[in-house]
């Protein structure tokens, strides 16, 4: 699949959840009431999360359990339409702040703080994948993570 450098509409806030919303529905899934929660939740975070932090912020908002499994199905179903980007060195999430738009995912992540910082950047992401494609693999989902210190802890 080749990916196409274009401009997009970052979104945050209220924005960011209504957009989140109609990517998932024009995909044919279903908005429910968990999966807006728990969309809010990830949303709220700057840092990755894991689906054990957003579970136990839902148990704590809904005065009853939500399970962590649950949370994953939904932020595994979640980065299937774009919604959501996975930081898997780190087995957390973060919300997409373009929901819908696909770019391969290229994070920097600081070892010091936890920040992961996600770049779109089409040229390395397709140099990625034609490596891959010149020895015979089929790329599926790229995910390029580079660890080190952010500007702010180095």
């Amino acid at each position: 699949m080749a990916r196409h450098d274009h401009t997009h509409h970052e979104h945050s806030g209220k924005s960011l959840v209504e957009a989140a919303r109609d990517a998932l529905t024009a995909a044919g899934e279903q908005w429910t009431g968990l999966r807006a929660d728990v969309f809010e939740e990830l949303a709220r975070h700057e840092k990755p999360a894991s689906a054990y932090d957003i579970a136990d912020n839902l148990s704590a908002k809904r005065g009853k359990r939500v399970a962590p499994n649950s949370v994953y199905r939904i932020l595994d179903l979640f980065v299937g339409n774009n919604l959501a980007l996975r930081v898997e060195s780190a087995n957390a999430f973060l919300a997409n702040s373009h929901p819908g738009c696909l770019h391969d995912c290229i994070f920097l992540v600081c070892d010091k703080c936890g920040e992961a910082t996600h770049v779109d950047d089409d040229a390395i992401a397709n140099s990625v994948r034609g490596v891959a494609q010149g020895q015979g693999f089929k790329p599926e989902r790229p995910i390029i993570e580079i660890r080190g210190l952010c500007a702010a802890c180095s």
